[in-house]
């Protein structure tokens, strides 16, 4: 089968949960944004908004945040992350990227994810690791985590579509092969 080194990037890509504490470099990062504002996107609109934390004591107050909007919910598995004390929600990466968009784009949540992906691929490149972290989306209209949201730089009428984290994995950490579920892809000539 044929390969290259972008083929070769896709493939070795995993989702981490475990980080060292090493800060990924803000030149590493500049790199991995720009590689996110070159994904495909609705009418080349470029509606979206990239806010990147490396700020330590911001991300555990956007940890707690969305733990109060967690502790609200009516589904007990939700309500227990929202009151347990050790949830962090990025894993405890040193940067996570939050990627919003304006809702009323009918493609916003299509435009953040081929983003999100040129991050995790573009991350990959550079030895850094990275995860989707999905809980801001679903918190994000929070009155709480909307005013942190607003204060960090995120566009008041942007809804979160999802988050980055990027840092180094743990090497203590074992990270899974990939197995392709059969019958997933079907080609008609």
């Amino acid at each position: 089968m044929k390969t290259n080194a972008v083929l070769e990037n896709i493939k070795a890509r995993r989702s981490v949960r475990a980080y060292t504490s090493e800060q990924i470099a803000r030149e590493d990062l500049q790199v991995i944004l720009e590689a996110a504002t070159y994904a495909p996107n609705g009418m080349h609109l470029e509606t979206w908004h990239f806010t990147a934390i490396r700020n330590a004591d911001k991300l555990v107050e956007l940890n707690d945040r969305i733990k109060g909007a967690f502790a609200k919910s009516d589904e007990p598995r939700i309500k227990e992350r929202g009151q347990s004390q050790t949830y962090c929600c990025y894993y405890h990466a040193p940067t996570v990227v939050i990627v919003s968009n304006d809702p009323t784009q009918w493609w916003a949540a299509m435009d953040c994810a081929c983003a999100i992906e040129n991050l995790f691929l573009a991350a990959r490149s550079l030895g850094i690791a990275s995860c989707w972290v999905n809980q801001l989306g679903t918190t994000c209209d929070d009155p709480q985590v909307r005013e942190y949201l607003t204060s960090l730089g995120v566009p008041e009428g942007h809804r979160v579509y999802g988050c980055v984290a990027l840092g180094y994995a743990d090497p203590q950490t074992l990270i899974k092969m990939k197995t392709v579920k059969a019958g997933t892809v079907t080609i008609i000539d």
